[in-house]
């Protein structure tokens, strides 16, 4: 008889990650910041990245969302300043 291991710890982590989603998915947080004021923009991103490390910080360990984490900061961090040279060339 072949004894194959590892599928409960493959079943954790796959649950882990799907409530890692699941926290992930809807309103993550709100920001506002001052499209002129590089500072302003720093702080909102800052403020986006931090609200993403607490709705998931308890599956961390995940392989598969600490894979996920960069991933979702890049993309808030660059919708962020999107929104910021947009806002500025609009009043212009």
């Amino acid at each position: 008889m072949i004894k194959i291991t590892g599928f409960d710890k493959l079943q954790k982590m796959l649950d882990d990650a799907s409530r890692a989603f699941e926290e992930l998915d809807g309103k993550i947080g709100e920001v506002s910041f001052d499209p002129n004021d590089p500072a302003s923009i720093d702080d909102a991103i800052r403020s986006m990245e931090m609200a993403i490390d607490e709705k998931v910080g308890a599956f961390k360990s995940n392989p598969m969302v600490a894979q996920l984490i960069p991933q979702m900061k890049a993309k808030y961090r660059d919708g962020i300043i999107a929104r910021a040279e947009s806002a500025r060339t609009s009043h212009s």
